[in-house]
């Protein structure tokens, strides 16, 4: 049986989705940037699916601009504060997506920009107290604080709203990593009070190499990448038609379906905590599942086993697709920089299980079956070892 508990490190591609780039892929092949009818046609498309986006949002179709996806997102706004906000300190957490963290180190020793971390929890909650206070002892510098909505490895989230307000009344700007929660919740920038959040659709069954960033009306960046004048002059290179197209109606199924799917996933993590805790007494939970938590995630902490190495490998093997941290960083032997930070016990394996609409319970089952014996089976060759010494 083949499982696939990795949704967030991407998700596969909904046919609803697939169906509609297929039409793009074979006739709209002009380039948005020609004045021609086929390059007109290409932009027409470009422009619908930006005000779709827009919309789902509650954002104006100005505010958004197509990237690759969350990675350069995320540059565009740490680079651009610095050189076209003239943000002098940066706001973050040791928790972060390395698209930001190591950006805001760059801009730290790039450029002397001040950086500051707020702490967070045993369980990755950011410290709003704490917050409050980097702002209040940094009023007289002009402050971008960059926090991500929820962390992609253990699931914790972050109170968007609250953090807005806060950063409105100090003055400072917000930038938020929306890139796990994007599809999954409902996000109203106006509401939530947010100067930047940024967007892949492949985190919820869109295509790969695609997203946006949102910046308020109100700011103005240059571009990160220069040579054309694409994207209104913020993005250089001629558009991924069909990619955009794409994410404009995986956005569309995913807010058509939401409250369906939460309900639907949701139940499948708080299914697979139970039975791993039946089967496993010894398990524990990174983060705060049951909680204040992103449902499509579940971070698991196993006991310490001589398979600790292996044990990614081992589910694998009976395959099952689950991952040690973050999938940006796989096949880093550094281990996972949240983990560490929230003082987990690194010498036990901690394993993130991420769920999606395709998820179902028979799959869940099978997983936990599979670890249930890779445990067992541990146990009874340690036995077999200390009755032969």
């Amino acid at each position: 049986m083949k499982v696939y508990l990795d949704n967030a490190a991407t998700t596969p591609m909904d046919y609803e989705v697939i169906e509609a780039m297929i039409p793009i892929l074979r006739n709209n092949f002009g380039n948005p940037s020609s004045v021609h009818a086929f390059g007109r046609s290409s932009r027409a498309i470009i422009e619908k699916a930006r005000k779709q986006v827009a919309r789902l949002i509650h954002a104006k179709p100005s505010e958004l601009f197509f990237t690759a996806g969350g990675t350069e997102a995320d540059n565009m706004v740490l680079r651009g504060a610095i050189d076209d906000l003239k943000i002098t300190h940066i706001i973050t957490s040791r928790i972060e997506h390395h698209a930001v963290l190591d950006t805001a180190k760059l801009m730290h020793q790039k450029d002397g920009v001040k950086l500051s971390y707020v702490n967070v929890d045993n369980k990755g909650f950011v410290d709003i107290s704490h917050l409050k206070q980097l702002l209040e002892e940094n009023k007289n510098l002009k402050t971008l604080v960059s926090l991500m909505h929820a962390n992609n490895e253990i699931g914790s989230l972050l109170p968007l709203k609250k953090v807005g307000d806060l950063c409105n009344e100090y003055d400072a700007y917000f930038h938020s990593d929306t890139v796990q929660t994007m599809g999954h919740y409902p996000i109203d920038v106006k509401e939530l009070g947010v100067h930047f959040i940024t967007c892949s659709a492949h985190k919820f069954h869109g295509p790969k190499g695609i997203g946006f960033l949102y910046v308020n009306e109100n700011i103005q960046l240059k571009p990160l990448i220069t040579g054309g004048a694409q994207e209104r002059n913020m993005r250089a290179g001629t558009e991924n038609i069909h990619g955009i197209v794409g994410l404009a109606k995986a956005m569309e199924v995913a807010h058509r379906d939401m409250a369906e799917h939460e309900k639907q996933i949701k139940g499948l993590k708080y299914y697979m905590v139970e039975q791993l805790q039946q089967v496993l007494p010894e398990v524990e939970f990174n983060g705060d599942p049951l909680g204040n938590s992103l449902y499509t995630v579940l971070n698991v902490l196993f006991p310490h086993s001589e398979m600790d190495e292996m044990f990614i490998y081992n589910l694998d093997i009976e395959g099952i697709a689950a991952s040690g941290g973050s999938a940006c960083s796989s096949g880093s032997v550094v281990g996972s920089h949240v983990l560490k930070q929230l003082g987990i016990d690194m010498e036990r394996p901690s394993t993130r299980f991420s769920f999606s609409k395709y998820t179902t319970k028979e799959e869940i089952d099978y997983a936990v079956s599979v670890i249930k014996e890779l445990f067992r089976f541990n146990k009874k060759e340690k036995v077999k070892r200390s009755i032969g010494k």
